[in-house]
């Protein structure tokens, strides 16, 4: 449905009423081995929900049905710079929300716990739709996105229209994380293990590793994707959060079993060990070049799926999705949403 011969006119069309601003670099950054416009976001806005000040992205009709884009790590909003806007010019309400740790997301109070468990994060989620009177979104993402759309389309069907879920289902059972896979598969998760030691906390906090961390991490997840010191700066500012570090380091030792987490959320965890099938309607993306996507086309999980269901696999796409095949990644937006309305 979307190209890039198309693109420009798109993000014109999308600029009234919609907080983007085109920006050309000059670069030779590609999503899909194409010369694209790159796009900026304008001011972004803060939103108190929840424990937290929310910053976030809008675009596209305030009335529009709302879809709202979730990142990863060590990512942040910008992977949804070319999405944004071929979902607005489609007529959709669009939010990009900086997870928490994340960019100008700020905690409320000093002295709430920096919880980094998945299940916060689908907290978050619902607060933000709460705060800004969201009742039902289409609910997509990748890496910690993908999770937390995960969980809340599981456990809050209601809230979740339709799911676009790069990598499947993501819903993390720790109890199963104990069991080791293939050496090759660890290798590639170095840097939780990394993490789990008091060396990676210090690298982390060095504030000249941690972007050499995630920039080495950028080019392991995504072989094919050429991407600029000015695309990698804008999204490494999201990682002066001070809260980052902190977050980070829970998320994947609370993974391992090595951090508790925050007792108030015991009975979500349990159920969400369980394993809840989804029954919204969803699209899976699978990116082939992502050293994360499990090999058979989505088989491994298509049981996790019970309602209508489509699933596509991205040749020559890595781990960051939305920023390497955006057009691609609408479409799934739009098709769960259609898959939804049949």
């Amino acid at each position: 449905m979307f190209n890039r011969r198309s693109f420009g006119k798109i993000v014109g069309a999308s600029a009234v009423g919609a907080p983007f601003a085109l920006r050309t670099t000059g670069s030779t950054e590609a999503v899909s081995g194409a010369d694209a416009p790159h796009t900026s976001f304008a001011p972004l806005r803060q939103i108190k929900a929840g424990e937290l000040n929310v910053g976030y992205a809008e675009a596209g009709p305030a009335h529009g049905p709302a879809v709202v884009l979730l990142h990863g790590w060590p990512y942040d909003i910008h992977s949804y710079v070319d999405v944004a806007p071929l979902l607005a010019a489609e007529g959709y309400r669009v939010v990009v929300p900086y997870l928490r740790g994340y960019g100008t997301t700020r905690f409320r109070s000093p002295r709430t716990f920096r919880d980094g468990q998945q299940s916060v994060f689908a907290l978050d989620l619902l607060a933000l739709m709460d705060a800004l009177g969201i009742e039902r979104a289409i609910l997509a993402g990748y890496d910690w996105g993908s999770r937390t759309a995960d969980i809340v389309a599981a456990l809050w069907p209601k809230r979740c229209k339709a799911l676009v879920s790069v990598t499947g289902y993501l819903i993390t059972n720790r109890e199963k994380n104990k069991q080791p896979q293939p050496p090759k598969v660890e290798w590639a998760w170095w840097y939780q293990y990394y993490f789990a030691t008091r060396r990676g906390v210090l690298g982390l906090e060095n504030p000249e590793y941690r972007r050499q961390l995630a920039r080495l991490v950028w080019r392991f997840n995504s072989p094919t994707w050429r991407f600029d010191d000015a695309t990698f700066a804008r999204t490494a500012a999201a990682f002066r959060n001070p809260d980052y570090v902190r977050i980070v380091i829970h998320n994947y030792r609370w993974r391992l079993g090595l951090a508790a987490g925050d007792p108030r959320y015991d009975d979500l965890e349990r159920r969400l060990a369980k394993g809840p099938v989804i029954d919204v309607p969803t699209v899976t993306l699978d990116g082939g070049r992502d050293p994360f996507t499990p090999a058979g086309g989505g088989a491994s999980y298509r049981d996790k799926f019970s309602g209508p269901y489509a699933h596509r696999t991205l040749k020559g796409i890595g781990h960051n999705v939305p920023q390497e095949a955006p057009e691609a990644f609408a479409d799934a937006v739009v098709e769960a949403d259609g898959l939804r309305r049949r």
